[in-house]
């Protein structure tokens, strides 16, 4: 089916709706399923005035399918045709069967957003879908939800139902508003006006942060004001985090397969391995996120407001639907106070904060429904950031049941930096070689959709998303270059601007951007100057270069219009061939032309992207000779990048000077030592070659810095580059837990095919902490040739879980050949059948992630050693088959599932010692467990249900050493009596025993004595 076509047919569906509302009570005289021609002839009596009706109603159809087609050829281009035919069949049956009357539109208000909701809910999305086709299938549907309510609201008969009922409400007025003056609240502090608009004023931010936010610009294709942008929901690529604990944190179990072990879920214990950043925020209500220049924290900081303010959060997240975003871009309170709650929407939500009910926000916040999303610690001088940690901990001792995510580059904040405040600290990753080929072809995706400012046909884009993803494969340097979001999203538009052409190096990547978006651009399409007198791209980098210092060195990002133009006119003075110009008329030109300018607010200037500005700031400072001052701030955060990329500018004799420089100060500062040093060191990833005399100290140094003592230090020794890899020992011998893990890190972060012979050397080392290091590698390498060159190496069948974890599709033939492999976990989406583990050795464990339909376990017959099983679901049904010859299974795990299989059916499994079963609905029947006699492990969790304790009569039949039920809320009724053998037990903390319980050892979920322990 073509778009256009299954545009038509939606557009259809939706007016057929319309029609069906329209015909009011006659609509029950018909079918469900007739047409809208045979709907209107019940309605309209006479041929010519029903064909008339019909022609208004086609017309109303066309002008959906209008808004829908562009939404079916631009979006989603990855899906299959038959993937996309499948989700828009799905849609239209979704509109068909959905509860679309008069009592659902009125009962949503009207609003599009609401009715969408309900109809999720009514309707859920249909089993079997990939997790992008789930995504189309929401944004597909969304659309068509706001397209039938704006074609209601004009229709007269739906305006004459609105006031009807109005009316009927009216009537019962007096009988109800006894019982809503009981309801209402008394005016108090937190509700001065009381709370009548707190609802009205909550849709209208939300739907106002829904459009705003979501939208990214797609950087290197054109001026900042004339830039393709794109949906920031549709171009929106997860990366990945780890936990940061600066190396002194908690200390990675050590499972072994023996009798009576604990063996955990990889996820859940397994600290080594990052994660999606989705589920790392999970972890935590209070969240330290960490990255580089770049590495997409605003971006996400932007995708979680939209996501948020639409209720559309699935997964890890999806606890969070609900709640109130508000977003603080810290950059826009240079040299203020930040922003009390009562001013925190003025610069986010500026057209509605005049309408903000007095006291709503206090009010949110105090009901724990704010999430706080704070941006851009770095931006702020050090005087400042104290100020922000002040005003965090006194808003979060004030409310603290908010959810809140910070957001800083390293240098800036340190991992302990808001510990007291006990916010945990990730560290975003670096891209992974599946993660750039994704967010190549999500890059591809959004440009596709625009018709203007493209270097190339729309038609040509396919052809240069391969030819860019071939050169990957063939070209490993590529891989190591674009790092993070930024550095792709150049690399893509420099790919396409520069016909294929690619760079070498960071250093080129930057000059070559900054060549296509000042001047090439232009050029290419004959744009003429409208300055008397043209600029080239030395009289434009000229003054861009003046500009970005003197944002440097006064340690901002943004400036005043009017001081910008008066710098400019300064400048213009000393290029004398250019003393007719004015600087106002300049600066504007560059705004609006150079594509490296940009106005975030009214009045004030920034560079695109804070690495434009200390990219050039580092080549003015070479230009002008200012290393002197390069030397005396080095030991500044904000300054680090900049002197990275002046030692990459600067001749020979200026190297000598910067770096000779900040090495003295190394050894005469012992409280900046180790930073001067790594400042030192990092200069050589954008120098073509280290001056002779340098050679030997920058050695020395380096010397000093490795191995890394931690982790923490792993992501900054790693900004050396390739050249640390030669200083790194080709040993871990003689290196703590510790040290062996930051180098591997260090190692691994670096990449490339020397790093990939320095760690198969790594995997010679005996020491579990290691190897988990080691596996949790992989993902930064080609699947390939990590599996042949140093995963061949571990140990994967001896007695410790080691798991070899699968992130992409494209680790499964490099996982099939690692024949002693034992322990498998799944975490890309599942949804082939299990028989496809026959191309696996024997094993001992598995954990599938992300599965999508019914699983028949009974393909698994083969796998006759298979002692521990996860299956870990998407919120679908589970239908289990559970055969007897998995004798040997011990361990079950059944999470995540809308709903858990009958206990009768794993009854083939009564030789389980450990079962965990989540999401389980009121009246589950939890009496089978008695046939489990070898069980001693029951964990029940992760349901919003109530759970009745009080009728749990297989309990004390059950040896129990461990009973979880941390998941629970609430517990209805008490605690079970006398479960003498529990060891460990973990239960809510506002539990009440039965009067007889007999507990020891009690735990709440976060590790804390419980009050139910008895001596």
């Amino acid at each position: 089916m073509s778009a256009e076509a299954a545009a038509i047919k939606l557009g259809g569906t939706v007016a057929t709706r319309a029609v069906r509302l329209w015909l009011g009570p006659r609509e029950r005289e018909q079918s469900a399923r007739s047409s809208m021609s045979e709907l209107i002839r019940v309605r309209v009596p006479g041929l010519r005035a029903g064909r008339g009706i019909e022609r208004q109603f086609e017309q109303i159809a066309d002008a959906v399918a209008a808004r829908v087609q562009p939404l079916i050829e631009h979006e989603f281009r990855d899906l299959t045709a038959n993937g996309r035919e499948a989700v828009l069949r799905a849609v239209t049956d979704t509109f068909v069967r959905a509860d679309l009357s008069d009592d659902a539109v009125l009962g949503s208000d009207a609003d599009p957003a609401e009715l969408t909701r309900r109809v999720r809910a009514s309707v859920p999305v249909p089993s079997g879908f990939s997790e992008v086709e789930e995504r189309f299938y929401e944004v597909v549907l969304g659309e068509c939800c706001d397209c039938y309510v704006r074609v209601l609201r004009r229709l007269p008969v739906f305006t004459e139902r609105a006031v009807s009922e109005l009316l009927t409400r009216t009537t019962s007025l007096g009988d109800e508003l006894e019982k809503v003056l009981e309801r209402l609240p008394a005016r108090s502090l937190y509700a001065p006006q009381g709370t009548g608009q707190d609802e009205a004023f909550r849709r209208q931010y939300l739907e106002l942060i829904s459009r705003s936010l979501d939208e990214i610009e797609l950087f290197g294709l054109g001026p900042a004001d004339q830039a393709p942008r794109t949906k920031l929901s549709v171009a929106y690529v997860s990366l990945r985090a780890s936990e940061d604990d600066g190396g002194r944190g908690r200390a990675l179990p050590r499972p072994v397969l023996r009798g009576g072990a604990r063996l955990w879920e990889p996820g859940e214990a397994e600290h080594a391995s990052s994660m999606r950043v989705e589920a790392a925020l999970k972890g935590s209500p209070r969240v330290l996120l960490r990255g580089e220049a770049g590495s997409g924290k605003t971006t996400l900081l932007q995708w979680l407001a939209v996501t948020a303010a639409r209720g559309t959060f699935t997964g890890a997240l999806a606890e969070w639907n609900g709640l109130i975003p508000v977003l603080v871009k810290l950059r826009q309170y240079a040299g203020e106070p930040p922003p009390a709650p009562e001013a925190m929407l003025d610069r986010v939500a500026g057209p509605l904060s005049g309408l903000m009910p007095p006291g709503w926000l206090h009010r949110a916040f105090a009901d724990g429904r704010v999430l706080l999303l704070v941006d851009g610690v770095d931006e702020l001088l050090a005087g400042e950031r104290r100020g922000v940690r002040d005003w965090l901990r006194g808003l979060l001792h004030q409310y603290a049941d908010t959810r809140v995510v910070v957001t800083s580059r390293p240098a800036a904040a340190r991992v302990d930096w808001l510990r007291a405040e006990r916010f945990t600290a990730l560290q975003l990753e670096r891209m992974t070689p599946a993660d750039l080929a994704s967010f190549i072809r999500q890059w591809h995706q959004a440009v596709q959709g625009q018709d203007a400012g493209l270097p190339c046909p729309v038609a040509e884009l396919p052809r240069y998303e391969r030819s860019l993803l071939t050169s990957l494969q063939d070209r490993p340097h590529l891989q190591s270059l674009a790092t993070n979001p930024l550095l792709a999203a150049l690399l893509c538009a420099l790919h396409l601007a520069r016909r294929g052409q690619l760079p070498r190096n960071r250093m080129e990547l930057y000059r070559m951007t900054l060549e296509v978006l000042v001047q090439q651009r232009d050029t290419d399409r004959g744009v003429r100057s409208e300055l008397s007198a043209p600029l080239t791209l030395t009289d434009k980098l000229c003054l861009l270069r003046d500009l970005a210092w003197r944002l440097s060195d006064n340690s901002r990002t943004e400036i005043a219009v009017e001081r910008a133009a008066d710098h400019v006119t300064a400048k213009l003075a000393a290029m004398r061939h250019l003393d007719e110009l004015e600087g106002p008329a300049v600066l504007d030109h560059l705004v609006h032309r150079s594509g490296v300018l940009r106005s975030p607010a009214e009045g004030r200037l920034s560079f695109l992207h804070r690495t434009f500005q200390e990219y050039l700031a580092g080549q003015e400072a070479a230009v002008e000779d200012r290393i002197g001052n390069l030397v005396g701030r080095a030991h500044l955060d904000l300054w680090r990048e900049t002197i990275v990329m002046a030692a990459g500018h600067a001749h020979r004799t200026q190297q000598e000077e910067l770096i000779g420089g900040v090495l003295q100060r190394a050894g005469q500062e012992p409280r900046h030592a180790r930073v001067l040093r790594l400042v030192a060191a990092s200069c050589q990833e954008t120098m073509a070659s280290v001056p002779d005399g340098l050679a030997a100290r920058l050695d020395e140094a380096v010397a000093r810095l490795v191995p890394p003592r931690r982790k923490s230090e792993a992501g900054s020794l790693a900004a050396v580059g390739t050249p640390l890899l030669r200083r790194l020992p080709t040993t871990l011998d003689g290196l703590s837990d510790a040290a062996a893990e930051a180098t591997v890190m260090t190692a691994a972060r670096i990449g490339g095919n020397e790093a990939l012979g320095l760690l198969a050397g790594y995997a010679t080392d005996r020491r579990y902490v290691v190897h988990t290091r080691l596996l949790a590698c992989w993902e930064y390498f080609d699947a390939d040739a990590y599996g042949d060159v140093v995963l061949q190496q571990l140990p994967l069948d001896e007695g410790r879980v080691l798991t070899l974890t699968l992130t992409y599709s494209g680790q499964w033939k490099a996982a099939t050949r690692l024949r002693h492999a034992r322990w498998i976990s799944v975490q890309f989406p599942f949804s082939t059948g299990l028989g496809i583990f026959e191309e696996l050795p024997p094993l001992f464990g598995m954990w599938l992630h992300k599965l999508r339909q019914d699983v028949d376990i009974s393909t698994l017959r083969g796998q006759r050693e298979l002692r521990v099983l996860g299956l870990i679901g998407q919120g679908h049904d589970v239908s289990l088959s559970a055969p007897e010859e998995l004798a040997e299974l011990r361990m079950l795990t059944l999470t995540r599932w809308s709903t858990p299989p009958p206990l009768e059916e794993l009854l083939p499994l009564a030789s389980l010692s450990s079962l965990t079963l989540g999401n389980l609905p009121a009246g589950y029947d939890l009496g089978p467990l008695a046939g489990f006699t070898d069980l001693t492990e029951l964990a029940l969790t992760g349901s919003d249900q109530a759970f009745d304790c009080d009728d749990l009569d297989y309990l004390p039949r059950l040896e129990l050493t461990k009973y979880d039920l941390s998941g629970w809320a609430p517990l209805r009724a008490g605690f079970p009596p006398a479960l003498n053998t529990l060891r460990r037990c973990v239960l809510p903390p506002d539990i009440e025993p039965h009067e007889h319980c007999l507990i020891q050892g009690c735990r709440t979920p976060d590790g804390r004595p419980h009050p139910l322990n008895v001596s």
